[in-house]
């Protein structure tokens, strides 16, 4: 398994198909990030989370045949773990619980549309803000939740985010633009 740390997501589970032993990176290389999007779009509790992860690394080694070539693996697993975190809301198992922020850079990228004239108080450190834009996104429907996170917090793109939610991208474009105008009154307090 040396020197496959570097390798791409295709190349990896090409070898994961054929050696069991390489799946290990594939969970090492996702379960951070996934831990961290479920948490974001859900609220759920560490425990319930960790149960989550341990569903959709199932799921995806059960399902890595299937694993569409026209998708980045990236696009595929997180459309799974999408798929099994809102199944686990719909089915009433939803114990929301707001999560301790671990992540100091939470808010960064929802500053940029607040309005320009915003003065954030200099008593509000990075994470009381980060708590207060958690709280305010939770305030949010899901589908606009959902695609802010995607976008401002896990940095993908509208394609791959079109690959994830199973959407056009001229759709994820106008949710985005929706879910941004939908979050600015929950932090008008902040003007």
């Amino acid at each position: 398994m040396k020197g496959t740390s570097t390798k791409s997501d295709a190349y990896v589970v090409k070898l994961a198909l054929n050696d069991d032993s390489f799946f290990e990176i594939l969970v090492q290389r996702y379960e951070k990030k996934l831990f961290r999007y479920i948490s974001r779009i859900s609220g759920l509790s560490r425990e319930t989370i960790e149960d989550l992860l341990q569903e959709i690394f199932i799921k995806v080694y059960q399902n890595l045949n299937d694993c569409d070539d026209q998708f980045s693996f990236s696009s595929w697993i997180y459309r799974i773990s999408h798929n099994v975190t809102i199944s686990h809301l719909r089915n009433g198992k939803k114990n929301m619980k707001l999560l301790s922020i671990e992540d100091e850079d939470f808010a960064k990228n929802f500053i940029e549309f607040l309005p320009s004239d915003t003065d954030i108080p200099k008593d509000f450190d990075r994470k009381n803000l980060s708590k207060i834009v958690q709280k305010a996104l939770m305030k949010l429907p899901d589908k606009y939740r959902e695609v802010l996170v995607l976008f401002y917090l896990e940095e993908k793109s509208y394609k791959e985010i079109s690959d994830i939610l199973e959407r056009s991208v001229n759709s994820i474009s106008v949710l985005i633009n929706r879910a941004k105008l939908k979050l600015k009154p929950e932090l008008e307090f902040l003007n």
